[in-house]
């Protein structure tokens, strides 16, 4: 495609399920004039971009390229989604061994062919993986980063609003430390038009007391385990949350969104990746935001912050 601008490219290495759809998604959100696919299975790749390629009379102008990671070179921001899926009844963290090992053949790639662009992981265990990430790349701090919670942040508000009968962008809630099964829900936090969720009186009378509470938790955590033991496996809302992400990026949006990024000190957590409330612009996770959440949901961040620093360590070359 010529004429077109060169800025707003993003990478993507990865084109199974979670990458085609964020690709699919990508495209139809305009924001990118340019998107490289790279795929260990070369010929998966090609046949992603000729498929998207047949779709660009219905969307705004951009050129799509399969190929090696020299395409790379000019990027704004590259996405890895590539790594071993999660199979039905196995946890996030039970992929780390093979994962890990994807996670440091690529970087070093990807920061070869651009080592001035920025890094968003997507490949689960993510928490644990954007640590890797980060350490093998070498760059500025915010510059690698991960998708984090910014899923089951979406589900929880979905979740929360359905409950409600109110429209899930009305609701302002979070999902704090581990994608996974130690994440932490910040009810101390979540609010609709201002009102806690604790005091909130719907249009039937309906509140969420602790029952309540505790259902819509558990339902978030155990999202992506009933959508595998139904579909095999998630992509569709992650495809939306990475192109959300990605064009906080690129749009320099300052958007608060919950990705994971190294955290050095906050909540006394220290050595390992995990999710809290981050500004996120062109320079990446710019600023990871100390959140007033209250003491029991701060002992809870740390206890999932040592079962991922735990992880890591089983991992860390």
């Amino acid at each position: 495609m010529t004429g077109l601008p060169p800025r707003n490219k993003v990478g993507l290495v990865g084109t199974g399920m979670v990458g085609a759809s964020f690709a699919y998604a990508l495209m139809q959100s305009g924001v990118a004039n340019e998107l490289i696919l790279i795929d260990a299975d070369e010929a998966r790749a090609e046949g992603e971009a000729m498929d998207l390629n047949h779709g660009m009379p219905f969307v705004s102008p951009m050129r799509i390229r399969a190929g090696g990671y020299d395409l790379l070179a000019g990027c704004d921001l590259t996405v890895i989604t590539a790594g071993a899926n999660q199979r039905p009844g196995q946890t996030r963290l039970e992929l780390i061994q093979k994962n890990a090992g994807v996670i440091r053949d690529i970087v070093p790639k990807v920061v070869a062919a651009n080592p001035r662009g920025t890094i968003l992981v997507a490949t689960n265990p993510v928490d644990v993986l954007t640590e890797i990430a980060a350490e093998v790349a070498g760059l500025p701090p915010g510059h690698v980063f991960g998708s984090g919670t910014t899923l089951d942040t979406a589900r929880f508000r979905f979740l929360i609003g359905d409950y409600f009968d109110i429209n899930p962008q009305s609701v302002h809630a979070y999902i704090l430390g581990e994608h996974g099964d130690s994440a932490v829900p910040a009810w101390s936090m979540a609010k609709i038009a201002g009102i806690p969720i604790a005091d909130f009186l719907g249009r039937d009378g309906r509140r969420a007391d602790a029952t309540v509470m505790q259902r819509i938790y558990e339902q978030t955590r155990d999202a992506a385990y009933e959508i595998i033991q139904r579909k095999k496996s998630t992509y569709y809302a992650i495809g939306l949350a990475l192109r959300t992400v990605v064009e906080a990026v690129l749009r320099n949006e300052q958007t608060v969104l919950t990705v994971c990024s190294p955290i050095r000190g906050l909540f006394g957590i220290d050595g390992i990746s995990l999710s809290l409330p981050t500004i996120v612009g062109h320079g990446g996770a710019e600023t990871v935001l100390q959140s007033p959440i209250s003491p029991a949901e701060i002992e809870l961040l740390r206890k999932s912050a040592s079962i991922l620093r735990e992880m890591y360590e089983s991992v860390r070359a």
